[in-house]
């Protein structure tokens, strides 16, 4: 079935994360991607491991690449770039997360390419931008949750800071970019004009501090940890149970009242001190521990059932195993398997998007370095097997 993007070509040569991701989601739409990669390395994930998959490929490269042709071309040879630039002029995007003017100094930055493609979305993810005073520093997601402020807020109320236990920055990174190539691809067809995208993972941070950023502006009052519970919302967090955690996310004084029924302490929602969201932040080291000395009587599931009966958000705090193994992630097809390039079969999380036309869907396997570097230069730049095998010989490819 043909995907939302189908017929768009994509030239990715981001690796890592952020890049990749985004390359992902594209192809997941339908679009065709193209990965180039270094010849003999390639993606520096293929070797953060373990685990592997049988084939040989690590876990990390399998999260992030699926949906993509892989060739391997050296742009440190001349013909390896003329070979990335030829293919750029048959481009609608381009991806790149090379530091700030290092590919236009290979003669592939967005000038270049826009002269010989006007039309062309070109994405450059960096860790700060293409200007302002640390352009030109490396980015990585953990120093950016450092830096954009997130560890700050991460993490129980004492001790040292922490980071979020998936590179996050990284994957809204590639969210952003992207929603942003979407919206060039549109103004591209109103227009005929293509454009730069400027993706920083710094600027990316400070965005999605949303409520607690504007809290900050609008207070003038620095956020605090506030370990698992919500800074503005009582209760919403979670609570030991006789044998797990359950987390309780209260958003209302409705729910509030409902809860305190469930639990068989119905005079806590009458009571003033909580009767309220405000009253009860105000009392929260007061109101959370008569709470927690309930919740702990009972296992979770009886809690979850309970809560949930009675219309108050909850559910349980699961591993990754249990959250993978989840139900409703098999009803959502969000574990799927494929086969991989060595005939081993290995299992991804799939799209998470549901199209009802136009279904996001896994059409092929992360790739093997290199794999499609024939078919993909005989197909679109219409070379002959003896010019691929003499820019192989050159180093080129």
């Amino acid at each position: 079935m043909a995907g939302a993007l189908d017929g768009l070509l994509v030239l990715d040569l981001s690796r890592v994360l952020a890049g990749p991701y985004a390359t992902m989601l594209l192809g997941d739409y339908g679009a065709r991607v193209i990965k180039v990669e270094q010849p003999g390395a390639g993606d520096e994930t293929r070797q953060w491991g373990p685990p592997f998959a049988a084939g040989g490929e690590s876990a990390y490269y399998l999260s992030a690449n699926r949906n993509k042709e892989s060739i391997a071309v050296n742009l440190k040879h001349p013909a390896g770039r003329a070979v990335v630039r030829a293919l750029a002029q048959r481009a609608d995007v381009f991806v790149e997360n090379f530091k700030a003017g290092a590919l236009d100094a290979l003669g592939l930055g967005y000038a270049a390419l826009r002269a010989e493609n006007p039309g062309l979305i070109y994405c450059a993810i960096t860790g700060y931008g293409q200007d302002g005073p640390y352009a030109a520093r490396p980015g990585y997601d953990t120093v950016i949750q450092a830096q954009g402020g997130l560890m700050s807020i991460t993490g129980p109320t004492e001790g040292e800071p922490h980071k979020v236990g998936v590179a996050v920055v990284d994957i809204t990174a590639g969210l952003y970019a992207v929603g942003a190539i979407l919206a060039a691809l549109h103004h591209r067809q109103r227009s005929g004009e293509g454009q730069q995208i400027d993706i920083a993972l710094f600027d990316v941070q400070l965005s999605w501090l949303a409520n607690v950023g504007s809290a900050y502006l609008v207070s003038g009052q620095p956020p605090r940890r506030q370990g698992n519970a919500h800074a503005t919302i009582v209760p919403y967090q979670p609570f030991a149970t006789a044998d797990g955690h359950l987390m309780v996310a209260v958003g209302n004084d409705g729910q509030f009242g409902r809860l305190c029924a469930v639990i068989g302490r119905p005079e806590l929602a009458a009571d003033p001190r909580f009767a309220t969201n405000p009253a009860r932040v105000r009392a929260r080291d007061t109101l959370v521990p008569l709470l927690a000395a309930v919740f702990a009587g009972r296992p979770t599931a009886d809690w979850e059932a309970a809560l949930l009966a009675a219309g108050v958000p909850c559910g349980p705090v699961n591993d990754v195993p249990a959250a993978l193994d989840d139900p409703q992630a098999a009803a959502r097809g969000m574990v799927q398997e494929v086969q991989l390039a060595s005939g081993e079969a290995a299992r991804l999380v799939g799209p998470a998007p549901k199209l009802s036309a136009t279904p996001a869907q896994i059409r092929s396997a992360p790739p093997a370095l290199g794999a499609h570097t024939a078919a993909v230069l005989q197909e679109l730049l219409g070379y002959d097997e003896a010019t691929i095998a003499r820019l192989q010989a050159e180093g080129a490819l």
